[in-house]
């Protein structure tokens, strides 16, 4: 009977239950024996583990967080931490790892393959920060949570006539900035990519200026986390122009609750491939989404693509906002 291990690293994310269970449940259809391991690689080192079987994963598709828990580990950035991990892989005598989470953890995902560990990895993240992958699971939950509670602040915003200053997660990437304020009908977005001259103070205040002069009675600013001073912006917003500012860090807000439709789907289709490469005894893959399919690519070239800022939905939010 082959035996496969799974676990999730790094930021949880809505979704990841579900990956789970799709891993889980096919894997077992096929008669393969799953180890769940808890707290991600800092559980892996130790030996943390539990087996998992088909009724283990019922009723969490709908459940934010991770039944397995998850975490960073300072461990798996030494060579000796990668070494223990592969130590133990070897002593619970998996066939295979399934790593769910994002660049840190397939990064980590990529140093255990390089000690022979097989290893099928799946995008789990709230950033949509993965170049490999056109989705990763947890994003479209994560946008409509900071979507809501965007759209309630804009209520009382529009009612004192405030600015008001929203701070969004995705620490360096501006996506879930990005798509959060188009879809709120923000006047001004800020994101790490398009650097410091786009975010400066001054010229969000003279969008501002020119918004009140154009009739405008409120205002929303969304600021990426990878931007950050949202409490200082707002200040200095009233300060200049008059105008009560308000900031708001939504925060670990946009990591739970129950995922989406999309986010369900693609966990289901990924945890499904995953078990397949491994049936296939193709390894050191991360399954992906690209084109409207989802496919594998080789964890190494996964790893190191880096994915170009398109500044096209920037431009867009820019023309609509007025």
């Amino acid at each position: 009977m082959k035996k496969i291990g799974i676990l999730t690293s790094g930021g949880d994310a809505p979704g990841m239950n579900a990956a789970i269970r799709a891993v889980v449940r096919t894997a077992v259809n096929y008669e393969y024996k799953v180890i769940g391991i808890m707290k991600g690689y800092n559980g892996l080192i130790s030996g943390d583990i539990t087996e998992l079987g088909a009724r283990s994963v019922s009723d969490i598709i709908h459940k934010g967080g991770t039944i397995l828990h998850t975490g960073r580990s300072e461990a798996m950035m030494t060579a000796e931490g990668q070494a223990k991990a592969a130590q133990i892989v070897k002593i619970l005598a998996l066939d295979a790892l399934v790593v769910i989470g994002g660049n840190g953890s397939l990064a980590g995902a990529l140093d255990l393959a390089k000690l022979g560990v097989n290893i099928i990895g799946i995008p789990g993240t709230i950033d949509l920060d993965l170049g490999c992958s056109e989705y990763t699971i947890g994003f479209d939950t994560a946008v409509n949570t900071a979507m809501d509670a965007i759209d309630k602040i804009r209520d009382t915003s529009s009612s004192h006539e405030r600015c008001s200053v929203v701070e969004v997660m995705g620490r360096m990437a501006g996506y879930l900035a990005l798509w959060s304020g188009l879809t709120c009908g923000a006047e001004v977005v800020l994101v790490p990519e398009t650097g410091d001259d786009d975010n400066n103070a001054d010229r969000i205040i003279e969008q501002i200026i020119e918004n009140r002069a154009l009739g405008k009675t409120n205002n929303l600013v969304v600021v990426a986390e990878g931007v950050g001073g949202s409490d200082a912006l707002a200040k200095e917003i009233e300060r200049v122009t008059g105008i009560e500012s308000r900031a708001t860090i939504l925060g670990h807000l946009q990591r739970g609750g129950s995922p989406t439709a999309v986010d369900r789907m693609h966990a289901a289709y990924m945890g499904y491939q995953a078990v397949q490469c491994i049936l296939d005894n193709i390894y050191n893959r991360v399954i992906i989404f690209k084109d409207g399919r989802h496919e594998s690519m080789d964890i190494g070239e996964a790893v190191n693509f880096k994915r170009p800022y398109d500044g096209a939905m920037h431009n867009m939010i820019k023309i609509l906002a007025r």
